[in-house]
Formats: C-alpha cells, sequence, structure tokens
C-alpha cells in the first residue's frame, strides 16, 4: 500500500490572525471597525491604557456606540488603582485569541503598546520573581535621590535596558534594577534569553503611520484639543480625589493623565498643561515607532495614502494561507 504523501513544509495550518500596530493618534481604530464589518475579524485592544475603567476621553478609548458596532476585548478589565502586567496582558490576549478563532472569527490585535505585543508575540523570558524588600529598598533609594539618578545607575549595568527606559518611568527602572542585584545579570540579558515553542498563530503584521511626523504630530495636537473640549479635565477630578491612587500607578502615568493630575495639584497654568501633554504625546510617539522599527517583518502603511494597500494586505493574508509572517 502506498504511503501517504508527507505534508508540504510550505505550508503553515496555523490559524491567522492579524496585527495592527502603530503609534498614538494614527488612525488604528478606524481602520480596525472598518475590518471588523468587511473581513469577519475580532478586536483584542493592546492598549495598556484601556485596560483601566474610568480613562475613557484621556485615553481615547471607542466610546459605547462604536463598542456596539466593534467590541474590543481586553478593554476596562482592571480599576486604575490596579496593575495589569505584560504577562497577564499575552495570557489574556491568547486566550482571547483562541476563543476567537473557536468562534470562526480572525483575531485582530490592535494598539500601540509595544511591550504588550512583544510579550504576546515573542515571549517574555523566566528571569528571578520579584524580591519585595528589595524593592521597598530600591523605592526607599529613589525617595532620597530621585529616580532620574537610579536611570543613570541603571545605565552603568544595564545600558541597552536604560536606553529603552525613560528616565521618568519608575516600575520599569525599579524592576531593571531588582533583576540585576538579584541575579547579577543585566534584564536585557534575561530578555535576550527568551526561548519558547512557536506562537499558535500565524499573524499578519501591519504598522499604520503617517510618513510625515509632522502630520502625526498634527494629528495629536487635534485630538488633544478634542479630548480637552470633551471634559478630560473633568474625567481625571474624581480619579485625583481617590486616595487609592497615587502618581506611581501605571493608570496614573498614563499619558495625559499625569498632566492633568500636576494642573488639578496647580503646579501648571492651562497653557503649560496642554503643552506639556502635547509634548508627552509625542514623546510617546517617538518610542512607539522606535519600537515598531524593530519589527522587521511589518509592513508598514500611511493611514490617509494607503488604506486601500493595507485593506488589500489583509484581504490578501486571510485568502491565501500558506505564507508565514510571524
Amino acid at each position: 500500500m502506498p504511503h501517504a504523501p508527507s505534508p508540504d513544509p510550505r505550508i503553515d495550518a496555523r490559524p491567522p490572525a492579524v496585527a495592527l500596530m502603530g503609534p498614538t493618534a494614527s488612525g488604528k481604530t478606524a481602520l480596525a471597525v472598518d475590518w471588523v464589518a468587511r473581513f469577519g475579524l475580532g478586536i483584542i485592544s493592546v492598549d495598556s491604557a484601556l485596560v483601566y475603567r474610568g480613562l475613557d476621553i484621556g485615553s481615547a478609548k471607542p466610546d459605547a456606540a462604536l463598542l456596539a458596532r466593534a467590541p474590543h476585548r481586553l478593554i476596562d478589565i482592571r480599576d486604575p488603582h490596579e496593575t495589569y502586567s505584560a504577562a497577564e496582558f499575552a495570557r489574556d490576549a491568547l486566550a482571547a485569541m483562541r476563543e476567537l478563532h473557536a468562534a470562526g472569527r480572525v483575531p485582530l490585535l490592535a494598539g500601540g503598546t509595544g511591550l504588550y505585543f512583544h510579550a504576546l508575540l515573542h515571549g517574555l523570558s523566566d528571569m528571578p520573581p520579584a524580591d519585595p524588600a528589595l524593592r521597598a529598598q530600591i523605592g526607599e533609594d529613589a525617595a532620597r535621590r530621585g529616580w532620574p539618578a537610579l536611570h543613570a545607575e541603571l545605565a552603568q549595568v544595564d545600558p541597552q535596558a536604560a536606553a529603552r527606559i525613560a528616565p521618568g518611568d519608575p516600575q520599569r527602572i525599579q524592576r531593571a534594577l531588582e533583576v540585576y542585584r538579584v541575579s547579577g545579570r543585566p534584564i536585557s540579558q534575561w530578555q535576550a534569553d527568551t526561548r519558547r515553542a512557536p506562537f499558535p498563530f500565524r499573524v499578519l503584521k501591519l504598522a499604520v503611520a503617517p510618513a510625515e511626523r509632522a502630520t502625526l504630530h498634527a494629528r495629536i495636537e487635534a485630538r488633544f484639543d478634542a479630548m480637552l473640549a470633551a471634559g478630560f479635565l473633568g474625567e481625571v477630578r474624581p480619579l485625583a480625589a481617590d486616595p487609592r491612587l497615587h502618581p506611581d500607578l501605571p493608570a496614573m502615568r498614563a499619558v495625559g493623565y499625569r498632566q492633568a493630575l500636576e494642573h488639578l495639584a496647580g503646579e501648571t497654568t492651562a497653557a503649560e498643561f496642554r503643552d506639556r501633554a502635547i509634548h508627552a504625546t509625542r514623546q510617546l510617539a517617538k518610542r512607539q515607532l522606535t519600537w515598531l522599527r524593530s519589527e522587521r517583518d511589518a509592513r508598514w502603511f500611511d493611514p490617509e495614502r494607503d488604506a486601500g494597500e493595507a485593506d488589500q494586505a489583509v484581504a490578501q493574508f486571510l485568502g491565501h494561507r500558506s505564507t508565514a509572517s510571524s
């Protein structure tokens, strides 16, 4: 009896998924919502601010009407005083992808949080667990010397990590120093040692960003002014009055919210608040673009000029399932 033919190694039998990545204000949500209706996709939010309840206007969270048309998973799953790690996101996002696939829908990962995308698609290393006593010691050190000083210390022992972590990001500075002091090994080395089985979905990676930086800056400014007009400061006032919240919580470090809290505390004028928030958002977009360039298999599109080409890329990917892109 003849043997059955061997499977073609060029055929990738993993189910498909689409990753729609891009900097803030680049037009990802409009594209994602359009693709839900056109291609039968199901959206999974990849945004570290949208996970928090009550962070709506300042995070550009889709409103109820839009969510009714195109539901987003992993939105409003934590209160602002709670934390949500990249590892938790990777676990929850993969579960959501499997649920969508079982329901006959293609998962669409849409957002701009590079750490979340990396944790899901590439995995996180099995680095040392948290050490509460050492973490407290680092926090006390920061209270005396300031986080920029600890960031400078990190730059001495782990230049790669320091280059990725902003001087004003206490949570990540603290974790990087903690790992180094516990293990004697830089966190960047732990992260480089990630090993895992192939990702269970075949992912088309699309990076959406205006070709001209000035265009993105203009979109950021216009969107922030629209947030102010929609009552952003009114949204932040009850957060500022909540005794459970403090500036070092991830939710309160979200771009725009930190600057709003400073303004409501009387530290800045209205004009200074607007300028600082827009500047911080532009800096966030710059970091997001830097991360996106590391995703070498992503296809880039201008949201205004190349929207049709992005549509075509999704259509071709879903219709021709023999090419792996992740």
